[in-house]
């Protein structure tokens, strides 16, 4: 280890702080005294044991090696809350977000097909070979060369006019800071939802998530709740889509009258 810097101390101290943590929360959470987390963020203890690294990276959602060998606070806030959000694939510090793909018997990259039986194994398998290799395989002429793209069906009205059961082709986006508000994109979602089709807006700490059909109203998610985005391309559909003019016009009065069903209950 000659030579070579050590963040460990730092960072166990910025992402306590980064937690809104005291020093004697973050032990008890911890199960170790406030004495010794005290002794770690300040490097008087150098060689923690196995298991205080263990307990620190499982607490933190964050690898042993990237708590060792990042120094974290010069990450930008982005890629900083990718870590956090369990984006950690240890490289030199500089890219903590490593896709998964896989690639057919030339070696060109695979588009696959998440059918809805596969739905609710994406979340833990999108980033496991194996799991992408069993899923269907696409292909579209014309696609935009240098992204990875990727299908998704969609189910539920909220995205109208595009058609309820659509499958949307998607392109991953690596930097979430790079997209322009409101952009359609699926958003693959950590919680209960394995993911959703919306409008999204990037803000301070979360995504602000819009449907197209205004009944449903927006709502907002941590970006600790995010493990991927991609951006909408195309999609696919065996309907046709209703008329614009006459979908909003039968929308905004459905809108309409529910507001006025709220008033009445509300008594005003």
């Amino acid at each position: 280890m000659s030579g070579t810097k050590v963040f460990f101390h730092s960072n166990i101290r910025l992402l306590r702080e980064r937690k809104h943590l005291t020093q004697e929360d973050c032990a008890q959470k911890l199960g170790i005294s406030r004495i010794k987390l005290a002794a770690l963020e300040s490097g008087r203890t150098e060689n923690p044991t196995a298991r205080d690294l263990i307990n620190f990276s499982e607490f933190f959602g964050i690898s042993i090696d990237s708590l060792f060998k990042v120094d974290i606070s010069q990450l930008s806030a982005m890629k900083l809350r990718e870590l956090e959000a369990g984006n950690d694939v240890y490289t030199t510090g500089s890219k903590l977000r490593v896709l998964t793909i896989t690639v057919d018997k030339d070696n060109r990259e695979n588009m696959e097909y998440v059918p809805v039986k596969a739905k609710a194994g994406y979340r833990s398998g999108y980033n496991d070979p194996e799991f992408l290799a069993a899923l269907p395989k696409f292909s579209l002429p014309n696609l935009p060369k240098g992204g990875t793209y990727r299908m998704f069906p969609t189910k539920g009205d909220s995205m109208l006019p595009i058609p309820e059961g659509s499958d949307v082709i998607g392109r991953f986006v690596q930097d979430w800071q790079s997209i322009k508000d409101k952009t359609l994109c699926i958003v693959i979602l950590k919680g209960e939802q394995d993911f959703v089709f919306k409008q999204v807006t990037v803000q301070e700490n979360q995504l602000l998530l819009q449907s197209l059909n205004p009944l449903y109203e927006p709502y907002s998610v941590p970006l600790s709740e995010i493990l991927e985005l991609w951006a909408f391309y195309c999609y696919q559909s065996k309907e046709i889509p209703q008329a614009t003019g006459d979908l909003q016009t039968v929308l905004k009065a459905i809108g309409e009258v529910r507001n006025d069903i709220q008033a009445i209950r509300s008594g005003k």
